[in-house]
């Protein structure tokens, strides 16, 4: 019973998991917009991605806003949650310049106090920064997590 049950959760994903990545097909099998687009930004280190209204419906990316530190100083403060950390624990967060378009920031943390990311490094005050679908976008770009 229980490997039915199994069998059935995957069967019952299948469809889900295909429409999410975006195969580009629309159910008569012509060919759809992408879903996204990545480009590359000239002397840097990252890309823009921006998203299909359809895909941003589906990856449902939440940002929040960056807020200068409450103690007079040149920090500032981001949720927790927009922190993300590479394999060399270098830092850094997906910032939104526009709706449905995110790029890569480098960020320094000084410290972390609750929910909250004290930055000595990191996009101005008012920025959006992601702190719902960040993984999602780094997949777009990155192409998933791959093991040593």
């Amino acid at each position: 019973m229980r490997k039915n049950r199994s069998l059935a959760v995957v069967v019952l994903a299948l469809p889900l998991l295909a429409g999410a990545c975006g195969s580009g097909s629309g159910a008569d099998g012509e060919a759809g917009p992408r879903p996204v687009s990545v480009t590359h930004l000239e002397s840097t280190n990252t890309d823009l991605i921006e998203l299909t209204p359809k895909a941003a419906q589906r990856l449902d990316v939440q940002t929040a806003p960056v807020r200068a530190d409450a103690d007079g100083s040149k920090r500032i403060r981001i949720p927790y949650a927009a922190v993300l950390y590479d394999p060399d624990g270098q830092t850094w967060t997906y910032t939104s310049p526009r709706s449905r378009v995110y790029t890569r920031e480098d960020i320094v943390v000084d410290h972390v106090a609750g929910g909250t990311a004290i930055l000595k490094k990191g996009p101005p005050p008012g920025a959006q920064v992601v702190t719902v679908g960040a993984t999602e976008l780094w997949g777009v770009v990155y192409g998933g997590i791959h093991e040593d």
